[in-house]
């Protein structure tokens, strides 16, 4: 919605300001290299230098692969396309500045990103402002948002004369735009407010019977997966039907209060098949999603094929650091402010696991909890949370029962509330693992993954438990699945491949992945960095993070033993990490010994 105010005295018009200028970007450059949520490890902060100093300084024309390698990885005149280090390590720095934004700089002024497809970077303002221009006409400030990229931010009004009518503009905006529907004002002292999404019914483009079936399929098979992301509101079978395919944006705004509109259409070509979705913000019917699906009939099943598109199509918008979950962790709608936020809160703690995060996201869960009893979803994070007093030594509780049993209280509490729940069930599978109830959790974790198996969290949560209990190699290949699918997610699972791969005897893919995961304010990714650059031979490295290590966790390698234990780690497992550890530098008590002691001190007459 625009609406246009003369100016008084003079004239006067508001435009959006001008692109970043050097020294803007300049400053934006050294807040994301010295930012603690962007790699210190590896060259990422000396690729973005190069990138962003060639651009600046006018040369971005020159910005190649070989440049990169000669420059920035140190390669020799030699270098040619097939040392795949520059697109490895692009790809890399996306994904750092993609995680930066989401966690560290949701609110700093510049945007930095490198567009796929080559390696010179752009630069746009995070929140454009609006200046005057001397023509005739204000724009007053509206709910309409200014993007840039994925980010954006709403207008503001400069000249002090229009505040006033700007402030009626909104609230009648809001008034008019985001009334609920009656069945969601019946519901909203029971449920917390989640990102609700409306599912058109997709268009058949194509001719024939087949091209009409496959397009209600690919509907209904929407309508089942959608459903199972607990983070999200999706309107049922019904509303979905009553829909015409095109129904507009600003339409399902109004009658529904939904934020969100999936649509797209089906387009067949003797035996070709091509699937279009969008993801649509029905504030102003901006795209903020599209992908175009291939397939070919003659080559597969039709009901498979469109189940596989619908999984891949959930999977990008629905899953945890989804499209979904990025938008409105940069841009929160104003009544999500409750209880929706401990929830992006919580994923933004899971990406880092630092004592201070973890504090403030079990306040807040704590919080909506007590207004929001019944919701699944937040009992199943403060599980999570709680468990990570106990293995992570985050922020313990005196005075209480144990952080586990606590753990396991709350995940119980979301599965009898929601049984399906994934985060619930995979709350109860985390905690039962560190209760050593082994059996029980991976069986829950085996009936989570069949209940939602295109849960991105879930996955890397199952294939890390799976590892660590000695499944190594099935673990490491639904974690590379996990990550496959959401290389966005947090370092965690890099982490936990890494490790994997270290067991594996794979060191080149251990380095690799430890450098991803790159949690520099969570202590056990130094430990586990430790042991991987001593085998692969990197031992000032080594060393170094050992220290850093010790200094976090002094409590750990003297109780090394009941650390692994508690973790369920096999004892021919735990002896290879103990020699890991002691290659890195690191003084650790042997365990044969430990268990003599144990032994001899049972002995002890009492």
């Amino acid at each position: 919605m625009r609406t246009w105010i003369p100016a008084e005295g003079s004239a006067a018009r508001i435009s959006l300001r001008p692109a970043p200028q050097a020294e803007d970007i300049r400053e934006q450059l050294e807040r994301v290299v010295s930012s603690p949520e962007f790699p210190g490890v590896g060259r990422a902060a000396a690729f973005l230098r190069y990138v962003v100093s060639e651009t600046l300084e006018g040369r971005g024309n020159r910005i190649k692969a070989y440049s990169i390698a000669i420059e920035v990885f140190g390669r020799d005149a030699g270098f040619t396309q097939d040392d795949p280090v520059v697109r490895i390590e692009a790809g890399r720095l996306r994904r750092s500045l993609e995680r930066y934004y989401l966690v560290a700089g949701q609110h700093d002024p510049v945007r930095i990103d490198i567009p796929k497809g080559g390696y010179i970077p752009t630069f746009a303002w995070s929140c454009p402002e609006l200046v005057d221009t001397g023509h005739e006409e204000v724009e007053a400030a509206s709910p309409s948002k200014v993007r840039s990229g994925r980010w954006w931010a709403t207008k503001r009004v400069l000249l002090p004369g229009a505040a006033a009518l700007a402030a009626i503009a909104i609230s009648l905006y809001w008034i008019g735009t985001r009334s609920p529907a009656p069945s969601l004002d019946r519901v909203a002292s029971l449920s917390p407010d989640r990102p609700a999404l409306v599912v058109a019914p997709f268009a058949n483009l194509g001719e024939g019977p087949e091209a009409q079936l496959y397009t209600a399929g690919l509907t209904e098979e929407l309508m089942t997966i959608l459903p199972r992301f607990k983070e999200i509101k999706v309107f049922g079978r019904e509303t979905s039907k009553s829909l015409p395919a095109d129904v507009g944006a600003s339409e399902v705004r109004a009658e529904f209060g939904a934020r969100y509109l999936l649509a797209g259409g089906v387009r067949t070509s003797g035996k070709r098949l091509r699937v279009t979705a969008r993801l649509l913000d029905t504030s102003d019917g901006e795209i903020l999603w599209s992908e175009n699906y291939d397939n070919d009939l003659a080559s597969g099943d039709l009901f498979a094929i469109q189940t596989d598109v619908a999984r891949k199509v959930a999977t990008a918008i629905a899953q945890p650091y989804g499209v979904m979950a990025q938008v409105d962790s940069a841009s929160p709608p104003p009544d999500d402010l409750g209880a929706y936020e401990c929830t992006l809160r919580f994923y933004a703690y899971r990406s880092e696991l630092s004592i201070e995060a973890h504090a403030r996201v079990r306040d807040c869960l704590e919080a909506a909890l007590a207004r929001f009893p019944s919701y699944a979803t937040a009992w199943a994070m403060l599980s999570i949370v709680y468990l990570d007093e106990d293995r992570y030594k985050f922020n313990p509780t005196s005075g209480q029962v144990s952080a586990t049993r606590r753990a396991l209280d709350a995940a119980r509490r979301a599965t009898q509330i929601d049984p399906n729940n994934t985060r619930g069930l995979q709350a109860l599978m985390t905690a039962l693992f560190f209760d050593r109830q082994l059996a029980e959790s991976l069986r829950v974790g085996e009936q989570a993954l069949a209940t939602n198996p295109n849960d991105t969290e879930l996955m890397g949560e199952f294939g890390t438990r799976l590892a660590i209990a000695g499944q190594w190699q099935r673990g490491a290949a639904l974690l590379d699945q996990a990550i496959a699918l959401n290389p966005g997610s947090g370092g965690f699972y890099h982490g936990t491949r890494a490790l994997a791969a270290y067991m594996l005897h794979d060191n080149d893919t251990a380095v690799l992945e430890i450098r991803q995961a790159n949690m520099q304010k969570f202590p056990l990714f130094h430990v586990v960095a430790a042991i991987i650059y001593a085998e692969a031979g990197l031992v000032d490295d080594a060393r170094r993070e050992g220290q850093i290590f010790v200094s976090m966790r002094p409590d750990f390698l003297p109780n090394v033993v009941t650390e692994l234990a508690m973790r369920n780690m096999q004892p021919e497992d735990r002896d290879r990490l103990i020699e890991g550890l002691r290659k890195a530098g690191m003084t650790v008590p042997d365990p044969d010994a430990i268990a003599s002691s144990a032994a001899t001190s049972d002995l002890q007459p009492r």
